[in-house]
C-alpha cells in the first residue's frame, strides 16, 4: 500500500530524486534510540490521520461487520450442535 502525503510534505518528496535499486545499505550497525526516535516521527508526519468524520464511519462499519459475523457463526454454530444432538441422542 502506498504512502500519501498531503501538504510540505508532498512538495518535498516531489522533489527528490528516485532512489537507486540495491535494497537496504551494507552498513549494519546498532540504530541510536536518539535515531529511531526522529525516524518514527519523521514517519508519523506522513501518515494522513483520518478525520473525526472518517473515524466514525470506519468505527461503525466495523461494529456492524462483527456483528454480523458473530450472528453468522453463532447460527451456524447452534444448528451445527442441535443437528448432532439430534443424530447422537
Amino acid at each position: 500500500m502506498a504512502t500519501q502525503v498531503r501538504g510540505p510534505q508532498a512538495r518535498k518528496a516531489a522533489d527528490k530524486k528516485p532512489a537507486k535499486s540495491g535494497g537496504t545499505p551494507a552498513k549494519s550497525e546498532r540504530m541510536n534510540p536518539a535515531l529511531f526516535v526522529r525516524e518514527v516521527r519523521s514517519e508519523l508526519r506522513k501518515v494522513i490521520w483520518p478525520t473525526r468524520k472518517e473515524l466514525i464511519t470506519y468505527t461503525t462499519v466495523s461494529v456492524i461487520f462483527i456483528l454480523v459475523m458473530v450472528v453468522i457463526v453463532t447460527s451456524i454454530d447452534t444448528g451445527l450442535s442441535d443437528l448432532v444432538f439430534k443424530i447422537f441422542g
